[in-house]
């Protein structure tokens, strides 16, 4: 097996000092023109590729950004950190993707890892958890942002979805379809988000003067099979309900699952409304009214956010709002 080419080797044929090799790697200007076109062509003659361990003693960087998610099996996730990656990659960065798996646990000792891994920044996504650790774990970065969660003793810039008017629009939906008795399938009681849906649930039933009860509304892991587990239990406790509103899309999908088994007809009997609009949701049947959230674009804001704290900007509070969008389709017909 062939040795790596060095810069020493580049220098050495090219008849130049190191230091004038790493000059042109750099685009620095100090180098005479014929100079830099001899060394180039050396550089492209070797195949030599400068080393990233190399450039990081030298800048204080490594050109890697950490971004954790709490699952990556969820589609949201999946979605953002495409996003992020691919936003990242256009700009000579790698990523290190972390997946705490819903564990609280986890999600100080990843941040523990990227910091041992000398990352430039993290993007943190749907933090379950506000601690002291993590406040601590969270400044040892020398840039971080924060995806759909706000932190009260650390302000960081974030990417916030309006969670308040996603979760009003998804319940002013079913309460203009002539429903009452409507059923919030939560999600985690640890999530920030699933917090604001609740609080844009109850505007929604305020603006018509009513108030729903707090047995309308379960918890649940934001996936498929707790999602069905949830909503059978929550129809059989309060046969009345007519319409849920569910924490994201996978949990509609259980809902889904659960009036089947039940022989609940959808939308006939029960309707069902979802949240963040993946690909899944158009592909279901019947498909899903859900409320549209711009996934790839959160990640792309999130890097560029990350990149401007990199390279200098004190914005420490700056935040970029997410508007959702309702999908109207057969789930919850108008």
């Amino acid at each position: 097996m062939s040795r790596r080419v060095t810069i020493d080797d580049v220098a050495e044929k090219a008849g130049v000092s190191y230091q004038t090799v790493s000059r042109v790697i750099n685009n620095r200007p100090d180098v005479s023109p014929a100079t830099r076109r001899r060394v180039q062509t050396v550089i492209l003659e070797m195949g030599y590729r400068p080393s990233r361990v190399a450039r990081s003693l030298a800048t204080a960087r490594t050109a890697t950004i950490g971004l954790m998610v709490p699952d990556i099996a969820n589609p949201f996730f999946s979605d953002v950190a495409r996003g992020v990656e691919q936003s990242a990659y256009d700009k000579g960065y790698s990523v290190l993707l972390c997946n705490t798996n819903e564990d609280l646990h986890r999600e100080v000792e990843v941040l523990q890892m990227l910091d041992d891994k000398q990352v430039d920044g993290v993007i943190v996504c749907g933090l379950r958890q506000e601690s002291d650790s993590l406040c601590d774990a969270l400044a040892r970065f020398p840039a971080a942002v924060l995806v759909n969660r706000r932190l009260e003793s650390k302000p960081l810039p974030a990417i916030l979805i309006d969670d308040v008017r996603g979760g009003y629009l998804a319940t002013r939906h079913l309460l203009r379809s002539g429903h009452r008795v409507i059923g919030y399938v939560a999600g985690p009681p640890t999530s920030y988000s699933g917090r604001r849906r609740a609080e844009g649930f109850r505007q929604a039933y305020a603006e018509i003067g009513l108030l729903p009860q707090t047995d309308w509304t379960c918890h649940c892991l934001p996936i498929v099979e707790d999602g069905t587990v949830a909503v059978q239990q929550l129809i059989h406790q309060q046969p009345d309900i007519t319409g849920l509103f569910c924490y994201n899309d996978l949990v509609a999908v259980g809902a889904l699952r659960a009036c089947a088994a039940l022989g609940l007809r959808v939308p006939d009997d029960m309707a069902i409304v979802g949240y963040d609009d993946i690909q899944l949701a158009a592909l279901m049947t019947p498909a899903l009214t859900t409320c549209h959230i711009p996934r790839n674009e959160i990640g792309r804001l999130a890097l560029d956010l990350l990149l401007r704290q990199i390279n200098g900007s004190q914005e420490n509070n700056t935040v970029i709002d997410i508007e959702p969008q309702l999908v109207i389709r057969e789930s919850a017909p108008a």
